[in-house]
């Protein structure tokens, strides 16, 4: 399916295999994040290299947390299974 895009101000066709809505809802993303770092001066080439490097920095901040996150639910699962098991009689039992 092709999808109509606009990122400052210019308009873009794309192919894409997800929804129409998702693609719409990312480019309204990218947007925003270079009109924010391009209120200075800058070249495009600039903007969209800032913006891609802050999106890269949100991502890999989101990347982290995910990861310490599904350590601290490792944690609690094997602290469920321990409990867990000292509250079960033995299977020979």
């Amino acid at each position: 399916m092709n999808v109509q895009i606009s990122i400052r101000g210019r308009s873009y066709t794309l192919r894409t295999d997800e929804g129409a809505d998702d693609l719409e809802e990312i480019a309204r993303y990218v947007d925003r994040k270079m009109t924010e770092v391009g209120r200075g001066s800058f070249d495009e080439y600039t903007v969209a290299l800032l913006a891609a490097l802050n999106i890269a920095s949100e991502f890999r901040r989101f990347r982290h947390s995910i990861a310490e996150r599904l350590q601290e639910l490792d944690k609690d699962a094997a602290s469920v299974a321990a409990i867990l098991d000292a509250a079960l009689p033995p299977e020979d039992a």
